[in-house]
């Protein structure tokens, strides 16, 4: 299914702008006299899918030797309502989403980089790479759960 980083890239944006839609539809619902707890679930769901979406933004931005800039435009565009979509269609029309995964080193000098190295060796362990990207995710939305929403209650 994600074959390429273009693809999960993808999805990931997709699903940001999806949840987006959930929460401003919660929130919408919870105005006109729906109980609080539909912006509970809209906001819990929309907070992991953010996350996840900011976990792969890096990685891929990391396998696609992206600059700096690139790769921070893509996670902050999490916060704008649906400025996922846009920035997966610019990133794709500008080549920045084109090739595979770098499972193999090349003769790029970047590539003999200890982050290089370290992503290779996770990405050929796909399942730990999976695993350990899940587990941060879910520390993190559970450490911001406790914290409470953004702006209190």
């Amino acid at each position: 299914m994600f074959r390429t980083p273009a693809r999960l890239y993808r999805v990931l944006a997709v699903a940001e702008a999806i949840t987006w839609t959930i929460l401003i539809a919660a929130l919408i619902a919870r105005a006109v006299g729906a109980p609080g707890v539909v912006v509970t679930i809209g906001g819990g769901i929309h907070g992991f899918v953010f996350l996840a979406y900011g976990a792969t933004a890096i990685l891929v931005a990391f396998n696609q030797r992206w600059s700096i800039g690139v790769g921070a435009l893509a996670v902050v565009s999490a916060v704008i309502p649906y400025a996922t979509i846009p920035m997966e269609i610019w990133l794709h029309r500008t080549v920045r989403l084109t090739g595979d995964w770098r499972l193999e080193q090349s003769e790029h000098p970047q590539d003999r980089t200890w982050y290089d190295r370290t992503m290779r060796w996770f990405l050929r362990h796909a399942w730990v790479l999976v695993a350990l990207i899940a587990i941060a995710v879910v520390a993190l939305y559970v450490i911001l759960l406790v914290l409470g929403p953004p702006g209190g209650k």
